[in-house]
């Protein structure tokens, strides 16, 4: 019975992804399915420690978690960012976006390459203690919450940076770009680092903690913001990591 339970919880993260999908097509309702893609995170956080700790393992479980992760991290930020830039354009007009409507569906690369991305890591055996390229869950938690920012702005801030921060999210080509862009990093092969530290100990674990302290920083000060900024610094530090890494002898 316990070997189910893992992928009990994976289901819940498909129905996550499906009402996301169903909930995307309404102005109305978009920020909800970018709250269903948030817990659809904790079910995928929960299926693998779930897993772990009843010490159950299945090829079904496997393909099972890749295929939602394809609906919930691919296929609905996808069709989020569709519905978000078309909602942005309805409300201050863009011209390019007038005369070429067909540019709202580069949104849809995003599912093409989280496509790959996940057919990839599945025979990747380099990606064990990291990613090779960004991970569709941390793709898919950028532009969620860069909406969330857009529909909740006047959520409670330290610092304020709505000033900076909506004039930039409200632009439907900057986030369209950032689509083409964060799908490329997807196929990449810059190293992203682990979060997961074998120990507590400041030497060898220098940049997790750091990162760890920034983000809380950046949560405590800047609320939801937080989350795709901090994202934008985890990227930075993987690269700055893996250019400046030396290549051994």
């Amino acid at each position: 019975m316990k070997k189910h339970i893992p992928n009990a919880i994976t289901t819940l993260n498909i129905i996550c992804g499906c009402l996301a999908i169903a909930n995307a097509f309404d102005d109305n309702t978009l920020y909800i399915s970018c709250i269903l893609i948030f817990l659809a995170a904790i079910f995928d956080f929960m299926d693998g420690m779930a897993a772990r700790l009843l010490k159950v393992s299945h090829p079904l479980g496997e393909q099972l978690d890749s295929l939602a992760d394809m609906i919930s991290f691919g296929l609905a930020p996808g069709i989020i960012l569709f519905q978000y830039t078309k909602h942005l354009h309805s409300v201050n007009e863009t011209p390019l976006l007038t005369e070429n409507p067909w540019i709202f569906y580069i949104a849809l690369i995003i599912p093409i390459f989280s496509a790959f991305r996940l057919a990839k890591f599945n025979i990747d055996t380099r990606q064990t203690d990291g990613f090779l390229g960004l991970a569709t869950p941390a793709n898919a938690g950028f532009f969620i919450f860069v909406v969330l920012v857009y529909f909740f702005p006047d959520l409670p801030q330290v610092i304020n940076t709505k000033n900076l921060v909506l004039p930039i999210i409200s632009n439907p080509l900057i986030m369209l770009g950032l689509g083409v862009v964060f799908s490329f990093l997807l196929v990449s092969e810059i190293p992203m680092f682990s979060l997961k530290a074998k120990s507590l100990k400041w030497k060898g674990n220098e940049l997790r903690i750091i990162f760890v302290g920034l983000f809380l920083f950046f949560l405590l000060t800047l609320n939801i913001t937080a989350f795709p900024l901090i994202l934008l610094v985890y990227i930075i530090f993987s690269a700055i990591t893996a250019f400046n890494k030396k290549p051994t002898s």
